[in-house]
């Protein structure tokens, strides 16, 4: 990117300017453990790059530096482990739709994450030092559930919005 350009001016929207440095915004770092590339990164090839705007990009942000580190910390200190794998976080509009997401999802909006667990334990695990999290910190989540696919492969769906958390939690099987 060139140095006398400003990265807000390569995301208010995806142009073709942002779309020439995906490489180098992929590489952003978003906090010690987690850069942008590995919260867009999808499967799903759109016109659009999945590329999030500055908002979306503060709140994967919130979600990375106030939860997904403590996440992270709490859990190899727990249990000796390695690093959080995103499965998913921001989809843009035509990622979401052609994935089967929510209209309304949390996704959209760069305020959720799908976290890959090898089974149930981790699921658990995960929740449960989320949980923790949120009391400790007294901040408040949107959503934190426990998915399950037809094909019996476990995630952790987290949410974080900036304001009107509701706290929702459970099982779901999708």
């Amino acid at each position: 990117m060139n140095k006398d350009m400003k990265l807000s001016e390569h995301l208010a929207s995806p142009s073709e300017a942002a779309l020439s440095h995906l490489s180098e915004l992929n590489g952003l770092r978003l906090s010690p453990h987690f850069t942008l590339g590995e919260l867009t990164k999808t499967s799903v090839k759109t016109e659009d790059g999945n590329i999030p705007s500055r908002v979306v990009i503060e709140n994967l942000r919130n979600l990375c530096e106030n939860w997904l580190e403590d996440l992270r910390y709490s859990y190899n200190m727990l249990y000796h482990k390695g690093g959080i794998i995103i499965n998913s976080g921001y989809r843009s509009p035509e990622v979401n739709k052609r994935v089967g997401g929510a209209p309304t999802s949390n996704h959209l909006t760069g305020c959720a994450v799908d976290i890959h667990v090898t089974g149930f334990e981790q699921a658990i695990r995960y929740a449960s030092i989320l949980l923790d999290i949120s009391e400790g910190t007294q901040q408040d989540y949107d959503e934190l559930f426990i998915e399950k696919s037809s094909s019996g492969n476990h995630w952790i769906h987290f949410a974080v919005r900036p304001k009107n958390n509701r706290r929702k939690g459970g099982f779901i099987k999708v």
